[in-house]
C-alpha cells in the first residue's frame, strides 16, 4: 500500500512538472517527450512517466500515438478562447460567492492581496508575477465556494497555456486588467457580488481579447487542428 501511494504522488508531482512546462511554453507544441529523457530528468521510472503523460493527455496537453510516443498538443484559438471565456464565468462566480460567505478576517487579507497586486502593476512587476499573484487571488476568492466550484476552476486552469497571458499582458499598452482588478476591490469592500463579479469577468475578457490579438497578429493558433487519430480512423472517413 505504501508504494502505491508513493507512485500516486510521484505521477501526480511529474504531472504537476511536466504542466508548468508546457503551460509556460517551455516545452512547444509538437515537441516529443521521449519516455527515457523524462526519467532520466526527473529520476522516475517508466511507468510514473506513463501515468503523467496520461494525465496530461486527458488534460489536452498532450497527445498519445500508439506506437510512436508522446508530444505536446497543439492549441487553436477557438480553443484558448473558450477557456477565457469558461474562465471568466467561473472567476465571476468566485467573486460573487466570496461577497456573500467570506468571514471578516478572510476578505480583509484577500483585499489586502488586491492592494499588493496594484501596487506591483505599478512598480513595473514582471507580467508572470503579476498573473500568478492574479491567480493566487482568484484561488482564495475560490475558497468560499462550493467544492465543486473548486474543482471546476482547477480543471479549467490545468488545461490553460499561461504563456500566452504572460505575453498578452506584457505587450498590453493599457492599464485595463487593474482598472477591472479596482471594481473588484470596491465590489469585495462593499459586498457588492454583482459589482465584484463584473470587475472579475471583464479582467479575463480584457485578457482573452489581448491573447486573441497576439495569437492572429503571429499567426499561432490558426493551423487546422492536426488529426491524431490513428490511420485507420482517418483513412476510414476519408
Amino acid at each position: 500500500m505504501p508504494a502505491t501511494v508513493e507512485t500516486s504522488q510521484n505521477t501526480e508531482t511529474l504531472a504537476d512538472a511536466l504542466r508548468r512546462q508546457i503551460q509556460d511554453g517551455l516545452l512547444s507544441p509538437g515537441e516529443w517527450l521521449r519516455e527515457v529523457r523524462i526519467c532520466n530528468a526527473f529520476g522516475v521510472g517508466r511507468t510514473i512517466a506513463r501515468k503523467a503523460l496520461r494525465t496530461l493527455a486527458d488534460d489536452g496537453l498532450v497527445v498519445i500515438e500508439e506506437n510512436r510516443g508522446a508530444y505536446v498538443a497543439s492549441t487553436s484559438v477557438q480553443e484558448v478562447f473558450d477557456l477565457y471565456e469558461v474562465r471568466a464565468a467561473l472567476y465571476g462566480c468566485a467573486a460573487r460567492f466570496a461577497c456573500i460567505r467570506a468571514t471578516p478576517k478572510h476578505m480583509g487579507e484577500t483585499l489586502e492581496l488586491v492592494d499588493k497586486l496594484i501596487q506591483a502593476s505599478e512598480s513595473g512587476a514582471s507580467a508572470e508575477d503579476l498573473i500568478h499573484q492574479s491567480e493566487d487571488i482568484f484561488s482564495r476568492l475560490a475558497s468560499a465556494s462550493s467544492a465543486d466550484t473548486q474543482k471546476m476552476i482547477e480543471s479549467i486552469r490545468r488545461k490553460t497555456r499561461w504563456h500566452y497571458s504572460y505575453a498578452s499582458l506584457a505587450e498590453s499598452t493599457e492599464g485595463a486588467p487593474f482598472t477591472h482588478w479596482r471594481v473588484v476591490r470596491a465590489g469585495l469592500a462593499k459586498r457588492d457580488g454583482a459589482m465584484a463579479s463584473e470587475g472579475a469577468r471583464n479582467i479575463l475578457y480584457h485578457m482573452q481579447n489581448e491573447a486573441m490579438r497576439l495569437m492572429i497578429s503571429r499567426g499561432y493558433g490558426l493551423a487546422p487542428t492536426e488529426d491524431t487519430r490513428p490511420a485507420r480512423a482517418r483513412k476510414a472517413s476519408a
